[in-house]
């Protein structure tokens, strides 16, 4: 019993040792251009999404079906979500292929709205995810889930119909001061919307 502890006890501290050579002199590539190993992939998903199913759970759907908030959440996700997670008939888009994990195609793609939720809100460590919920509150964050509830199905000229008609946003509209202006060939600023939706044009073209 003696032996088989102190082979056990070794095993474990050349294993620990090995783990420390191989952080500390940077084997490792991090680089976004290079894949997980297939065993790092699945443990890091397999953590991720039991993480999101149990705190996800705990969350109240309010009324999703409400067209001012699903009107909203299309301004919303145009402005801050479609360059990663696309719109309907957009393949790609600039920053997409640089990015690691994959988003997922959210016009393509039906998730959980609890889940969609949370993660939007809380985002998700080393990856390109960002917590909205630091700058959004619960209500724009919801109005995105609303919105990303209908967009699987909706055609690219629906898309961009509901997109012009999405009310004027406080949020976005303080995002925009400053930095965030582009100055139109008038002299007048675009707002963060009104680039997207450009974009949206000129990549349709």
């Amino acid at each position: 019993m003696t032996r088989r502890l102190v082979v056990a006890v070794l095993s474990a501290v050349a294993l620990f040792g090995g783990i420390l050579f191989y952080v500390g002199y940077g084997f490792y590539d991090v680089g976004a251009d290079t894949p997980h190993w297939e065993i790092t992939r699945k443990v890091m998903e397999t953590v991720r999404n039991r993480s999101i199913a149990v705190r996800a759970s705990r969350i109240e759907l309010p009324d999703l079906q409400d067209e001012q908030l699903v009107l909203k959440g299309a301004g919303q996700y145009a402005a801050m979500c479609v360059n990663c997670h696309l719109a309907p008939e957009q393949t790609d888009s600039e920053i997409r292929p640089g990015l690691y994990p994959k988003p997922p195609n959210l016009s393509e793609q039906r998730f959980d709205p609890k889940t969609v939720f949370w993660v939007t809100k809380h985002g998700l460590k080393m990856s390109g995810m960002p917590a909205w919920g630091l700058g959004h509150d619960d209500e724009a964050i919801w109005s995105i889930v609303a919105f990303v509830t209908k967009l699987p199905g909706l055609s690219a000229e629906h898309y961009k119909d509901m997109v012009a008609r999405a009310p004027p946003d406080k949020e976005m509209e303080s995002m925009d001061k400053g930095d965030g202006k582009k100055p139109e060939k008038g002299g007048k600023p675009t707002t963060a919307m009104q680039m997207q939706t450009e974009q949206k044009g000129e990549h349709k073209h």
